[in-house]
């Protein structure tokens, strides 16, 4: 186990996260805290950052500091982007930081802090292809990758509160000529980007406007599941977004829900940024990462210790293993209850009872590794807690509406209360429901086969016996659990067949 602080001291914000690595349940965040600095606004004319800035600069770090020796982070990494980059006094700055706190700060290139939000989200999100943006205070990082691998990046000399000071200033947040100003600025920085345009991929985003942005349409819509990780929106809804932050008077900005306030004077610009980048682009959809700077920072520490620590074309898998770690699923189980799951579904497809998808399969695979992982909350209400465990957790590599799917078929109980479940978000018509329901019903019969988490179920096979089936289940040890249990919940795959079904255990 390691734990590493990293401190992002950024133009409009300074944040301090505490991380704890840990191999069978990955990369946790143990603290994570926020303290508005707006550095940028401390630059003058010449580009020297006053006193007062300074002064805010080490009053925050002093307390970051305190509170990482709290928590036994002793490897603390403080880096620094364009507010403290640009500034012509930056030595005199480090120096004073680190003649006054003893904290050596590292300042980091537009290019190493574009790689970095790079690096989390290939290491978090499942897209092949994509742009990243990542708009920060003073400065906006863009990145295009294919097949995972950096093709290109690029630092604009430009973020938020640049943007709002250029062109905002002095004027009501939603000024008519500041807007266009902004996006003829914007529109032009953007095409100066010669590989950008027409990439026709999807926009991953990263950063605090960018969540603003998510967590204000999610709010409007009555998002029924927590996370903008992963989180996907049309452009239509980005323009929903900036039409709503436009037409809201500056006073009821505050009334917004998701919107913090902290930042709401600065959301319309990075809203004009998001909304001119996706059609510079012509995006095929705008998604959200909470992955960035700091996390890309951090992987790549750990990497250095622990080279196999990250994969970034195994993500959901890994996910979903320290999912099943952190809820002390045992991984034998897991393993059996998953292959005991593919038997019977091959079984049932050999006689052409069922014909699914590949990844509707994977699914239900992968739903069997952490069936009713909600038993280690409480036994006596395990779909329950399965349930809202899965679709409210955060788990890379998967969108939304799969991550509901896989908490429907973890937590598969009957078919009342899978409905009544999928009825809470609203997103599944009737055949998926039906689909979710007989896929459910193979993983309930599948866990009742190694109930007793033994490992008795050697093989099984079916075979038509007159006008019924038989479920032959060839055993190793002790079945009694297994063949009361399987007798049990022989029902759920009796409503697939349409017929009796008779299990037969025979020692192997």
């Amino acid at each position: 186990m390691k734990r590493i602080g990293l401190v992002d001291i950024g133009s409009n914000t300074i944040r301090l996260v505490l991380f704890e690595y840990e191999a069978k349940t990955g990369l946790k965040e143990l603290q994570n805290i926020k303290a508005p600095a707006r550095l940028e606004s401390f630059l003058d004319s010449e580009d020297v950052m006053e006193t007062e800035g300074v002064d805010r600069l080490l009053s925050i770090l002093k307390s970051f500091k305190q509170i990482s020796e709290k928590y036994g982070v002793e490897d603390v990494y403080p880096v620094a982007t364009s507010a403290i980059r640009q500034s012509i006094n930056v030595d005199e700055i480090l120096e004073r930081v680190k003649h006054e706190l003893g904290i050596n700060i590292k300042v980091i290139t537009g290019d190493e802090e574009a790689y970095y939000g790079y690096h989390a989200v290939v290491h978090t999100i499942s897209n092949m292809d994509a742009v990243t943006i990542d708009i920060g205070g003073g400065s906006t990082e863009i990145t295009y990758f294919e097949d995972k691998d950096l093709m290109h990046s690029v630092s604009l000399p430009f973020g938020a509160v640049t943007l709002h000071n250029m062109f905002f200033k002095d004027r009501k947040h939603n000024d008519k000529k500041a807007i266009a100003a902004t996006e003829k600025y914007v529109r032009e920085q953007l095409n100066s980007v010669k590989w950008l345009p027409k990439r026709k991929v999807p926009i991953i985003a990263i950063g605090g406007s960018a969540r603003s942005i998510a967590r204000i349409h999610q709010s409007s819509i009555n998002y029924p599941i927590a996370g903008v990780h992963g989180f996907s929106m049309k452009e239509s809804d980005l323009k929903d977004v900036y039409k709503l932050l436009k037409d809201t008077d500056e006073d009821d900005l505050d009334d917004i829900d998701g919107l913090s306030k902290d930042r709401s004077d600065i959301i319309l610009p990075a809203s004009i940024v998001f909304k001119s980048l996706y059609s510079t682009v012509k995006a095929q959809e705008f998604k959200f990462s909470r992955k960035g700077l700091r996390e890309g920072l951090a992987m790549s520490i750990i990497s250095k210790e622990n080279p196999d620590a990250f994969n970034k074309f195994k993500i959901f898998s890994t996910s979903l293993r320290e999912l099943a770690n952190n809820f002390h699923i045992n991984e034998s189980a897991g393993a059996r209850r998953t292959e005991i799951a593919e038997r019977v579904y091959h079984e049932l497809e050999k006689f052409d009872f069922i014909s699914f998808q590949k990844h509707e399969k994977h699914l239900m695979m992968s739903a069997a590794y952490i069936f009713y992982l909600g038993e280690f909350i409480d036994r006596d209400a395990t779909s329950q807690h399965t349930y809202y465990l899965i679709t409210n957790s955060n788990i890379n590599g998967i969108v939304h509406k799969d991550r509901v799917r896989l908490g429907l078929l973890a937590s598969f109980k009957n078919k009342t209360l899978l409905q009544f479940y999928a009825k809470e978000s609203g997103w599944f018509g009737s055949d998926e429901i039906k689909t979710i329901q007989v896929l459910g019903s193979i993983l309930k019969f599948s866990n009742a086969l190694n109930v007793s988490d033994t490992g008795v179920v050697a093989e099984l096979y079916m075979e038509k016996a007159d006008d019924n089936f038989v479920l032959n289940v060839k055993y190793k040890g002790d079945p009694i659990a297994e063949e009361y249990q399987a007798n049990r919940q022989k029902k759920h795959i009796e409503k697939i067949i349409g017929t009796d079904l008779e299990v037969k255990f025979t020692e192997a």
